[in-house]
């Protein structure tokens, strides 16, 4: 297989391990809130599904995320494998945020991810659920922009 610049390892067929990793580094990259990094681990040409909008392409990718982040003020997620076959990665999540005038938010759904051979996904497909919260109920703590540390608890431990 020829590697291109565009490539993003880990490339399938996956293992529990490459499928956890590629997990990490999407959390990871949705966590700095960068639109134009995040749209790099997608084919120029990604189609994706999130709630009820359709998405194709980089560019459309890197507006709906300055969009979503311009609403969605202090967000912070975490991704849990949930199942993976050779180029597929199905992934449950929650991330924490607060609208513009302060009410609190706990945002849970599933993602569905299809891969290409370089690694990029070509497909996402998202269900999301937002459900109220009070500021006593976040879980989710950790530095305003950037990964979420290795020792903050992921879902599971959260008991979400």
């Amino acid at each position: 297989m020829t590697v291109s610049a565009e490539a993003r390892p880990p490339f399938p067929p996956f293992t529990r391990e490459t499928a956890l990793e590629k997990i990490r580094k999407a959390e990871d990259a949705w966590n700095s809130r960068d639109p134009e990094r995040v749209s790099l681990a997608y084919t120029v040409d990604s189609r994706w599904r999130n709630r009820s909008e359709f998405i194709q392409g980089r560019p459309a990718i890197v507006s709906f995320l300055r969009r979503k982040w311009g609403h969605e003020n202090d967000y912070r997620l975490i991704k849990e494998l949930w199942a993976f076959t050779e180029d597929r990665i199905a992934v449950r999540f929650a991330y924490e945020w607060h609208n513009p005038t302060g009410a609190w938010f706990r945002s849970y759904g599933n993602e569905n991810w299809a891969f290409d051979a370089q690694g990029l996904m070509r497909e996402r497909h998202a269900s999301i659920n937002d459900v109220a919260i009070g500021v006593s109920d976040r879980k989710f703590y950790w530095d305003r922009v950037g990964p979420r540390p290795a020792d903050h608890p992921g879902l599971s431990e959260l008991g979400l």
